[in-house]
C-alpha cells in the first residue's frame, strides 16, 4: 500500500515537473523572440501591464508558441506513463524525468537572471540614487519666455521608428534605406547632426523604453520609474505624477488648445490619464472615433485603427483648429509599426520581401505625405513639427543582423523651427532632450537651457550624455529615486489599484455587438478575482445619458459552468432607445461593500 502511495506520488509530481519545464521553456524562448534587447525593467512592465487594449494577436501567439506545446508535452508525459507503469525500470524511467525536468527548469532560470541581469535589478531597485534630484532643472522654477506670436506645434510620436532603418550610407545599419522619405526629411531638417550628413537620432534610456514612458519622458524630461507602485499603474491613480510640470503643462499655461490623437484604447498604459492631467489634451483615440462615427463601432484592426485613418484623421483636425484664434498642440501616436512585424494596411508594398520593412517603408511614405500636406498649409508658416521614434522597436528578429558595435537611436526631426542650430557639432542626446528642444524650436527662450533631466538641443550646452556618458547615466536612471516618488504621490489605497493587485474583487467584463434579430445585445463577465466575502449580487448598471440620470440595475443569473456570468439587455427597457448604451458591471457584498468590476465600457444600439 505505501508502496503505491509512493509510486503516485512519484508519478504526480514527475507530471508536473515535465510540464512546468515545457512551459517554462517556451515562455523563456517566446519571451526572448517576442522582445529583442529585453531588460528586466521592461519585463516587469509588460508582466504587468493590464490586457485591456493590447493586441489580441500576441496573447494568440504566446498560447500557440507555449501554451499548445506545453499540453502536448503533457499528453506525452500521460502516454510515457501509460506504457512503461508495469514495467520494472518504471521508477527510474519516472524519477530521471524528474531530474532531466528539474535540470531544464534550472538552466532556464539561470540563463533568464544572467540576460536580464535580475542580479543589478534588485540591487538598483533597493538602492536609491540623488541623480535626478542633482540634475534635474524644475521647469515651475526657470523663466520661459514665449514669442510675442505663439507658435503651433505638431508632435508625432512613431512607433518604434529608428534611425537603424536607413542605409549604411546615410547613418543607418542596413544596406537599403526602408525610410527613405524620412531620411529625407531628418537631412533636410534638423536631426542634431551638425556637418554631418548621416542621420542622428536620440539614444533611449531605462523608464523611456515603451511607449507610455517613452511619451512621458519626451514631454517632462525624466525616466518613467515610480518605486512605489509598476510603471503602467499609473492609471489606477487620479492623477499622474500632479507635481511635475511637463511639455503639456507649460503651454496649457500659455493659452494652447491641445489634443493627443491616437488609433489604439488611449486608457492603455496610463496615456489617457497623463496627457489629461497635464495639459488638459483633448483625447481622441479608438474609442472617441467610434463615437463621433468616424469609424464603424464594430471596427477593429490590430492594436484599433490603422495609421491610414489616423494621417486623414489628423487633416481634418489641423483644418479645425488652424480656424481658431488660440495658438493648437497636436500631438500624434501611430502604431502600424508596432512590433511583432506590425500591420500591413491596404497602402502596404510588397518591396523588401519582409513584412516589418515593408510596413516600416509604408509608415514612412505615409508621414512624408502627410508632412507635405502640412507644409501646404496657411497655417504652416506658423507652425513647429517634431517627428520621433517613440523607442527602439520591440520586434524579435528585424534588428538581429545589426552589429552590436552600432548604436540604435530613435529617429528625430524638426522641421520648421523658430531658431537655428548654434553648434556645428554632431551631437550625443538621448530622448529626454527633447523637452526643451522642443519648446527652443517653437521660440520659446529657456533660461539656462535645461529643463528635466534635457538639454536644448539649439544651444551649444552639452547634454548630460555628452557630459557624463551614456553608460553612467542609464546606470544611475535605472536605480529608484524618492525624489521622482514625491512627484508621483501615489495613493496606494487607490480602489483600481487594490483591484490590480486583486485584494478587493475584478473581473474580465466586455459586451457583444447590439443583435438586431434578438433586440438586445449581450454582458459577459468572467474571471472573477478578489472575492474575499459572501456575494449577494453580481451585476451591471445601464444608462444612456451622460448624467446617469436614466441609470437600471440588472441583476446576473447564476453563473454558467465556467463560472462566469452574462446579461441579455434588452433596450425595451429604455423605450428601445437608438445610440450609446454605457455599462458598468458591479459586485455587492451581503455586507453592503459594492465594488466596480473592469473598466466602463459602451454599446451602440442603431
Amino acid at each position: 500500500m505505501q508502496k503505491n502511495i509512493l509510486r503516485i506520488v512519484e508519478t504526480f509530481i514527475s507530471v508536473l515537473l515535465i510540464t512546468l519545464a515545457g512551459l517554462l521553456s517556451f515562455s523563456i524562448a517566446w519571451m526572448f523572440k517576442t522582445w529583442t534587447n529585453l531588460s528586466m525593467e521592461e519585463l516587469v512592465f509588460h508582466l504587468e501591464v493590464p490586457l485591456e487594449g493590447t493586441n489580441e494577436d500576441m496573447i494568440i501567439e504566446y498560447i500557440r508558441s507555449c501554451a499548445v506545446p506545453t499540453v502536448i508535452i503533457f499528453l506525452a508525459a500521460m502516454v510515457m506513463i501509460a506504457a512503461y507503469r508495469k514495467k520494472k525500470e518504471y521508477s527510474i524511467i519516472v524519477r530521471g524525468a524528474m531530474i532531466c525536468s528539474l535540470a531544464i527548469m534550472v538552466v532556464g532560470i539561470s540563463y533568464t537572471w544572467k540576460e536580464l541581469d535580475i542580479g543589478n535589478y534588485i540591487k538598483n531597485q533597493n538602492n536609491d540614487s540623488n541623480f535626478i534630484e542633482q540634475y534635474y532643472v524644475n521647469p515651475e522654477e526657470t523663466s520661459l519666455t514665449f514669442p510675442e506670436t505663439k507658435r503651433n506645434l505638431i508632435y508625432i510620436f512613431l512607433e518604434s521608428m529608428e534611425t537603424t532603418y536607413s542605409d549604411q550610407a546615410n547613418g543607418g545599419a542596413f544596406e537599403q534605406d526602408i525610410i527613405p522619405e524620412l531620411t529625407q526629411i531628418a537631412q533636410e531638417n534638423e536631426d542634431f547632426s551638425g556637418t554631418d550628413t548621416q542621420l542622428n537620432g536620440g539614444e533611449v534610456f531605462p523608464g523611456s523604453t515603451w511607449t507610455m514612458g517613452a511619451m512621458f519622458s519626451q514631454t517632462s524630461g525624466l525616466p518613467l520609474n515610480v518605486s512605489s507602485i509598476g510603471a503602467n499603474d499609473m492609471d489606477t491613480q487620479e492623477r499622474f505624477m500632479p507635481g511635475l510640470t511637463t511639455l503639456g503643462d507649460i503651454l496649457e499655461e500659455n493659452g494652447y488648445s491641445q489634443t493627443l490623437m491616437i488609433g489604439s484604447n488611449a486608457r492603455f498604459g496610463g496615456r489617457e490619464l497623463y496627457f489629461a492631467d497635464h495639459g488638459n489634451y483633448d483625447i481622441e483615440d479608438y474609442n472617441y472615433a467610434i463615437e463621433q462615427g468616424w469609424i464603424p463601432s464594430d471596427y477593429s484592426v490590430w492594436w484599433g485603427y490603422e495609421d491610414q485613418k489616423l494621417f486623414q484623421f489628423a487633416e481634418n483636425k489641423l483644418q479645425e483648429l488652424s480656424t481658431q484664434d488660440q495658438p493648437f498642440n497636436l500631438t500624434l501616436l501611430t502604431v502600424d509599426t508596432h512590433f511583432e512585424d506590425g500591420y500591413v494596411c491596404d497602402l502596404c508594398q510588397d518591396e523588401f520581401g519582409e513584412q516589418y520593412a515593408d510596413v516600416m517603408a509604408c509608415s514612412s511614405r505615409q508621414v512624408a505625405e502627410f508632412i507635405s500636406w502640412i507644409q501646404q498649409q496657411d497655417f504652416y508658416s506658423n507652425t513647429t513639427i517634431v517627428i520621433s521614434g517613440d523607442h527602439l522597436t520591440m520586434d524579435s528578429d528585424f534588428c538581429e543582423s545589426v552589429s552590436d558595435d552600432y548604436t540604435r537611436r530613435t529617429y528625430t526631426a524638426v522641421i520648421n523651427p523658430a531658431v537655428e542650430v548654434q553648434s556645428t557639432e554632431k551631437r550625443e542626446y538621448s530622448t529626454l532632450d527633447l523637452f526643451p528642444t522642443t519648446l527652443a524650436a517653437m521660440g520659446v527662450q529657456i533660461d539656462g537651457d535645461r529643463l528635466g533631466l534635457g538639454t536644448n538641443l539649439f544651444s551649444n550646452l552639452p547634454t548630460l550624455t555628452e557630459s557624463i556618458g551614456y553608460a553612467k547615466e542609464a546606470s544611475e536612471l535605472k536605480k529608484k529615486s524618492k525624489f521622482v516618488d514625491e512627484f508621483a504621490q501615489i495613493d496606494e489605497t487607490s480602489e483600481e489599484l487594490l483591484r490590480r493587485e486583486e485584494k478587493i474583487p475584478s473581473a474580465a467584463v466586455g459586451g457583444d455587438a447590439y443583435d438586431p434579430d434578438n433586440h438586445t445585445f449581450r454582458v459577459n463577465i468572467n474571471r472573477l478575482k478578489g472575492v474575499n466575502e459572501e456575494v449577494e449580487s453580481i451585476g451591471v448598471n445601464v444608462w444612456t445619458v451622460i448624467d446617469k440620470s436614466d441609470t437600471q440595475w440588472i441583476e446576473c443569473d447564476d453563473p454558467d459552468e465556467d463560472g462566469g456570468y452574462y446579461i441579455d439587455v434588452d433596450p425595451a427597457i429604455f423605450d428601445n432607445k437608438t445610440g450609446n448604451y454605457y455599462i458598468q458591471a458591479c459586485l455587492n457584498y451581503t455586507s453592503g461593500e459594492s465594488y466596480k468590476l473592469g473598466s466602463e465600457f459602451m454599446i451602440v444600439v442603431e
